[in-house]
């Protein structure tokens, strides 16, 4: 499955942004979910995560009460909703789909999206 991730840009703290990452093929609704992000000058960490059906989801420490990940499987698209960002927020953001389990690691999902940047000013 390709991966098509959108809606990135440039925000002030305290901002919202909402990212998109389409599917091409409806296998989409197979597979867990997740967002991942890489600073410069650091490895790529786990942002959010969500099951196949929608009803479970996962996030990082850092982000939990103010990202929110959901997905629509008759559009096959996965969403994350970003509110109050920080400057520690800017990263490039990866959509990634794992099919064999419900997983934070990287290394677990199979496919990813190209990235889209956000970026946060103080």
């Amino acid at each position: 499955v390709q991966l098509q991730a959108s809606g990135g840009g440039l925000v002030q703290a305290g901002g919202s942004l909402r990212l998109s990452c389409a599917a091409s093929e409806r296998t989409f609704s197979r597979y867990t979910m997740g967002w991942f992000r890489q600073a410069p000058g650091k490895e790529r960490e786990f942002v959010a995560r969500i099951n196949t059906g929608g009803g479970v989801t996962n996030y990082a420490p850092s982000v939990k009460g103010r990202f929110t990940i959901s997905r629509d499987n008759a559009r096959i698209t996965v969403f994350l909703e970003m509110n109050n960002l920080k400057p520690e927020d800017t990263a490039i953001y990866y959509c990634a789909a794992d099919k064999n389990g419900f997983n934070n690691r990287a290394s677990e999902y199979e496919y990813w999206g190209q990235g889209t940047q956000v970026t946060v000013s103080s």
